[in-house]
């Protein structure tokens, strides 16, 4: 059988499958007249996320509407994932006890790119009608500028020539958002649901950033600007659901069932992709209530709605306490110790005395209570359920890209909060330094076997390794020479020199470098 509309009408064939309770051609029909959310990135966590909360409130007959779902970035997950498949999609969620969840998601009213569709997608922003535009398209999607903090040319281009004709997605959308001006005069709603700290922020400035060369060039005028500035709203939200590649063991167990032409493939973007889509089933969606023209009842499908503050504080206690350090720490240990599995590397004593200690120990006694997720609750899950469950494929390899990116908000807020405290200090801390120093023996790129792998893309890459050319397995290390990044306050948050850390990495470093065995011999060493 094939993942069809018309194959979902034979429900004997699908049985084990949640198949939509609805016509989505009668959905679809719906939303083409009267659009009210739109989303931009069309990739796994949307699908099985954002989408089936869509699907779930369409069940409730809370919604009559789906999604329009829009890609600006890879058109082949939209040519090859979505349209072939009349916009559905089957959502595998991967249980800690081996059994899979199946449910086709039907939720999808229309699929369009950015690249063939600009003019469809315009006309949708110029609807009353819309009342939230969402993005799952990646922290780097909201960025202006290039590593060296320049403007990329295409913006660059956008900012001087105006709302017409714009190359460069961000401004794309600040455009659209002015057509809708000139349309309705709606107000709107821009929800980043992406996985970064203060995402609604980042969108907001650079859409506004875009806005402002427009209108200081002549372009907008200063009522333009002000509907950009006052009447749309970018609502803060946190996402949290782990949401791998598309695995060989998921697509197995599809074909046994039957189904055709479902294999994971790779776009000529460098994609995972594939017209399923696995993830956890533990999922968390808080979300900002600041929507100026509406919004779906979100909250009835388990959505959290609240204050920007309490936001704020749910994502510093996930971020920087209860799962990204962890996520953070095995990911660098992982590699070094040949695991492809985070799964696996919970059955691992040291590395679990890692996390553990380092979590309960070291970051919960300064944990931002949210208020409407419980701290501790949700790290037991994590560490009792989530990490350890066998049926979620994710790996340290994919989870080590970019972590120098990482690393101020996962430990270096922690970090501060020691300095800070008038009854402790940051030498007190022994594990978080113990997972610094492991990401600079990481950069030499050697296994503690002595074998090298292959180091995860990182925008500082290549700086890291030119400054630690000269360090190799049972080389004796020049303090010095670790001083330019270890003194880096935007790789760390903190000086790491100025809190008293800085000693302690490098003697951690020495150790971790010894030879083949070192960064086990630590780990027992220090961990327990």
């Amino acid at each position: 059988m094939k993942l069809s509309l018309q194959s979902i009408q034979n429900k004997e064939a699908w049985k084990g499958y949640h198949l939509p309770h609805f016509d989505p051609k009668a959905i679809a029909e719906n939303t083409k007249k009267n659009p009210q959310w739109l989303h931009f990135g069309s990739g796994n966590i949307f699908r099985i996320f954002p989408a089936a909360l869509c699907q779930h409130l369409i069940e409730m007959g809370r919604m009559n509407t789906g999604i329009i779902c829009c890609e600006s970035y890879d058109d082949e997950i939209i040519t090859r994932c979505f349209r072939p498949y009349d916009n559905l999609t089957i959502a595998v969620t991967l249980n800690a006890d081996g059994k899979l969840d199946k449910e086709v998601i039907g939720s999808m009213a229309d699929s369009l790119t950015m690249r063939y569709d600009s003019e469809r997608i315009a006309e949708i922003f110029q609807q009353p009608s819309l009342q939230m535009v969402s993005f799952t398209i990646t922290e780097k999607g909201y960025r202006l500028r290039n590593a060296k903090h320049e403007l990329v040319p295409a913006v660059m281009e956008d900012m001087a020539n105006g709302p017409k004709s714009c190359k460069s997605f961000l401004a794309q959308l600040a455009a659209m958002c002015l057509g809708r001006k000139h349309a309705c005069g709606a107000p709107l709603a821009l929800v980043s649901m992406d996985n970064c700290s203060h995402n609604g922020e980042k969108l907001q400035r650079a859409v506004m950033e875009i806005a402002k060369a427009w209108l200081d060039n002549g372009k907008i005028t200063a009522e333009d600007y002000g509907y950009l500035e006052h009447d749309i709203a970018f609502p803060w939200s946190m996402i949290d659901k782990i949401t791998p590649r598309p695995h060989p063991a998921v697509e197995k167990q599809l074909l046994a069932d039957g189904l055709e032409d479902i294999s994971p493939f790779v776009t000529a973007k460098h994609t995972y992709t594939a017209p399923f889509v696995n993830a956890e089933k533990a999922q968390y969606l808080v979300m900002e209530d600041k929507f100026p023209n509406g919004r779906p009842p979100l909250e009835e499908a388990g959505v959290v709605i609240t204050t920007r503050d309490t936001v704020n504080k749910v994502e510093k206690m996930k971020v920087c306490t209860c799962l990204n350090p962890l996520h953070t720490c095995l990911a660098i240990y992982g590699c070094m110790l040949g695991y492809t599995s985070i799964a696996e590397e919970m059955k691992d004593p040291e590395l679990r005395a890692l996390i553990e200690n380092m979590s309960y120990i070291e970051g919960m006694p300064f944990v931002v209570d949210p208020g409407v997720i419980d701290p501790e609750k949700f790290l037991d899950e994590v560490l009792t359920e989530r990490f350890p469950n066998p049926f979620l494929p994710d790996t340290p390899q994919r989870i080590a890209t970019d972590t120098s990116q990482k690393l101020s908000i996962r430990f270096g807020e922690t970090i501060k909060a020691y300095i800070a405290s008038p009854h402790h200090d940051a030498s007190e801390l022994k594990l978080i330094p113990l997972v610094l120093a492991g990401w600079l023996r990481y950069l030499i790129g050697v296994d503690d076997e002595g074998n090298a792998f292959d180091i995860s893309p990182d925008p500082l890459l290549p700086d890291m390794q030119k400054q630690l050319a000269d360090i190799t397995l049972g080389s004796e290390i020049d303090a010095e020479q670790l001083r330019p990044i270890l003194s880096d306050a935007s790789i760390f948050a903190v000086n790491l020199y100025e809190c008293g850390l800085a000693d302690t990495v490098i003697g951690y470093f020495q150790e971790l470098i010894t030879g083949p065995g070192a960064v086990r011999a630590t780990l027992k060493k220090y961990v327990y």
